[in-house]
């Protein structure tokens, strides 16, 4: 028996979206499953898994197939910073009110 994760509604759209953008994807370029699969280095089970965005293929097997499509620049960006704005945000809050030159007791003075 396949233990399925328990996964909120959101993660479930976006990993069946995904899914279906790598089928597009992977049709657009007209490479069969068989040759993705060869490619990827996984089964064409694995490969219908992935398209199907099933929660139980690897992250792996995500990163081979993106990898055979000439698109794996693009997993590098999902959590680059300049993206993550909620992570900015909570940055920006901690921000000080104002920036004092630091106080040094021994000042050199030069001649």
């Amino acid at each position: 028996m396949k233990i399925v994760p328990n996964l909120p509604i959101p993660v479930v759209k976006v990993l069946r979206k995904m899914g279906q953008d790598i089928n597009d994807a992977r049709r657009r370029r007209r490479i069969t499953i068989e040759l993705m699969a060869e490619r990827a280095g996984l089964s064409r089970a694995t490969i219908g898994k992935i398209e199907k965005g099933d929660p139980t293929a690897s992250m792996g097997g995500y990163a081979s197939v993106l990898f055979v499509l000439g698109m794996a620049d693009s997993l590098g960006d999902l959590l680059d910073s300049a993206h993550d704005l909620i992570g900015r945000r909570l940055e920006d809050e901690k921000l000080p009110q104002r920036v004092r030159t630091p106080h040094k007791k021994n000042r050199i003075t030069h001649e």
